[in-house]
């Protein structure tokens, strides 16, 4: 098997997988997250959820659906119900998700379907505190599309241990969001070496290229 000389090769079928990060109710949804009790609908966060990443990854998810192109989503919720699991970090930032908790599971916008991996994870970084690494490998995932929240934490954790795992991933900007725009930009710049760095117009186009490819 041929090897892509660079990260925004075009995806290939079979090889390819979205990954949803902390899409979930509790962390989408305004006066539901313990840690910021004080962003409203209309703060930047929210706005942005609403106004432009979510109808962006709406688009990703229909898109990969029709096209056979994986889709994962993780979250963040610990194994037990009093957290004991969870990373230290997590308990000294009191981000805590108890198992089974009402607001723990994806957004309803972009609740799994029947048959898709939802991945619960205890730590800022997926292939830290899961087994996605061996579940994608068994899968022959080589492209990953990351998209999620927060732009400068758990994406940006997801997008460096994947590349250092080598998968080629691809981080649509504008299916992202952090709570700044400043921070977003940075986020961005900051790990765009590990990175394709595009928008969700350019995903959607690559992965409909793969649908027809195959047909």
């Amino acid at each position: 098997m041929s090897k892509p000389d660079r990260r925004e090769a075009h995806y290939t079928a079979g090889e390819t997988a979205v990954l949803f990060v902390d899409m979930q109710k509790m962390f989408c949804a305004p006066g539901r997250d313990p840690a910021h009790p004080e962003m409203n609908a209309e703060h930047y966060y929210f706005r942005r959820l609403r106004d432009l990443v979510i109808p962006n990854q709406v688009r990703i998810l229909e898109a990969a659906r029709t096209h056979g192109v994986q889709v994962l989503h993780t979250i963040i919720e610990a194994l037990t119900e009093d957290c004991r699991d969870a990373s230290l970090d997590h308990k000294l930032s009191n981000l805590l998700v108890p198992k089974g908790h009402l607001l723990a599971p994806p957004i309803d916008e972009l609740a799994p379907i029947r048959n898709e991996i939802v991945l619960p994870k205890t730590s800022s970084g997926v292939f830290n505190s899961t087994n996605i690494d061996y579940v994608l490998r068994n899968l022959g995932i080589r492209y990953l599309i990351v998209a999620g929240v927060v732009t400068d934490q758990c994406v940006d954790m997801a997008v460096r241990d994947a590349a250092d795992r080598g998968y080629l991933v691809s981080v649509p900007g504008d299916a992202c969001a952090t709570y700044t725009q400043e921070r977003h930009d940075n986020a961005l710049k900051a790990y765009g070496g590990y990175c394709w760095v595009t928008d969700t117009d350019t995903v959607i186009t690559r992965i409909k290229a793969i649908g027809k490819a195959a047909a």
